[in-house]
């Protein structure tokens, strides 16, 4: 009887600590696709400028064709602010991502769409995330391709 208590101590303890060695990254990774369709979400809600102001890390960087990296978010800020968004439909939905073991650093990509008027175009994106001082996912690199094709 004593054999069959210490193989049940035994079984207990191996359950506990395999219980801490589990992988809690699929609930980040979650949190991060979720923060990414917050992002635009918000983008429909108050136009894809403020949005993109809102969700940038202090240290962002953003790539865009034809033009140097747009390096902190006081400089996302300048590029947005007078930025014509009146008319245009901007969203995008994450189709794939990853995170670091650290639980710090993740990034998502996916398929964008833009509509004006009649017109339709779609694209890809990826964004880098990263926490910031409080705790938030917020992107620290987003960069954006044309070329999924017009349309109708």
């Amino acid at each position: 009887m004593k054999l069959t208590n210490s193989k049940l101590v035994i079984v207990v303890i191996i359950v506990i600590v395999l219980s801490f060695c589990t992988d809690k990254s699929a609930d980040t990774i979650k949190d991060i696709y979720n923060t990414d369709k917050e992002f635009s979400n918000l983008s429909v809600e108050i136009g894809f400028a403020k949005a993109f102001i809102e969700f940038a890390h202090p240290d962002a960087v953003m790539l865009r064709e034809n033009s140097m990296p747009i390096v902190g978010k006081e400089a996302v800020s300048g590029l947005f602010t007078n930025a014509q968004t009146e008319g245009i439909h901007f969203t995008w939905e994450p189709v794939g991502g990853d995170i670091a073991a650290s639980g710090e650093l993740g990034y998502t990509y996916g398929i964008f769409t833009i509509k004006v008027d009649t017109t339709t175009q779609k694209g890809t994106y990826v964004s880098v995330w990263k926490k910031d001082s409080a705790g938030n996912w917020k992107y620290v690199l987003d960069s954006g391709n044309e070329g999924i094709g017009e349309v109708e």
